[in-house]
């Protein structure tokens, strides 16, 4: 297997805010990442992304939002013209009113210029703004691009009720107190790996909410189940620490909460379609 353009890009532990542009290649594989993509469409008469199972024909101008962690591909589209924007997962939940609005809009994939064209017009001027001053050699670019970030957030609930059809402002029936509690389970496992138990039950508990609601909860918010995710959340860590050098690999699965070398190799292989040993080769070989 050609490992070459395979995403190994860890933007969560590098900075706030990043874009990038320029691509010759019209395609990338389906692969999923711990920061959220925003993408203004490129020009050209083929344009199709993929977001989860739906796959989406677009036009020039049409933005396309992919979340935290949801499985996504390019599946032929204009990547050089097209603006793509890469935001840190840790900076939407460092403010709760984003991380209602991220939470607000989870199903929500595109935003079609034809179905909202003001809306859209707005977003691309934003996104604009971000690109002048990101490819400029302005200081404290990152800052106001995040400022933009949440411009960018905002407008979108501003527009939340001509976007109802296609949202619901509580889809799952449960309220913001209910998501605060899931927010602070999950930022504990994320700081906590090595627990002794970090089994559904018990941050059920955490939560103060029946292990039945938290799991429908989880479920529905992230996308998979609470399993999938802790192990999406292990493999976070250790590619984390992958990337460093100095750690064996047993002292790698073991900070990253796996509790034998066969059961790291076996989901590492099976989420990032390689071991453990080969993802850090790439690491060896982008620094030689």
């Amino acid at each position: 297997m050609d490992y070459s353009n395979y995403e190994t890009y860890d933007f969560d532990h590098v900075s706030a805010f990043n874009m990038a542009t320029g691509f010759k290649e019209r395609s990338y594989q389906m692969h999923w990442h711990s920061y959220g993509e925003i993408l203004l469409v490129g020009p050209g008469k083929t344009n199709i992304y993929k977001v989860g199972k739906n796959t989406y024909e677009l036009i020039p101008d049409d933005i396309v939002l992919v979340w935290p962690m949801e499985m996504h591909a390019i599946v032929d589209a204009d990547r050089e013209k097209a603006l793509v924007i890469q935001f840190s997962n840790s900076f939407m939940n460092s403010l709760f009113d984003l991380r209602r609005i991220m939470h607000l809009y989870r199903n929500l994939h595109i935003i079609c210029v034809a179905a909202h064209p003001v809306l859209a017009g707005k977003l691309k001027t934003i996104i604009l703004q971000m690109r002048d001053i990101f490819f400029s050699d302005s200081q404290g670019k990152e800052i106001r691009c995040c400022m933009l970030l949440m411009e960018f957030m905002l407008t979108l609930f501003e527009h939340r009720n001509e976007l109802a059809p296609e949202i619901d402002d509580e889809p799952y029936g449960y309220t913001d107190d209910v998501m605060q509690r899931m927010m602070m389970v999950t930022e504990y496992i994320k700081n906590n790996l090595t627990a002794d138990d970090l089994s559904q039950g018990t941050m059920a508990k955490m939560a103060g909410i029946s292990r039945d609601y938290f799991s429908r909860i989880f479920k529905n918010a992230a996308g998979m189940n609470y399993s999938k995710w802790l192990n999406m959340i292990r493999l976070e860590k250790a590619s984390e620490l992958l990337s460093e050098e100095g750690r064996t690999l047993t002292e790698v699965a073991m900070l990253s909460g796996f509790q034998s070398i066969p059961s790291f190799n076996r989901v590492f292989r099976e989420e990032k379609g390689m071991t453990p040993r080969d993802y850090r080769a790439l690491f060896v070989r982008q620094t030689d």
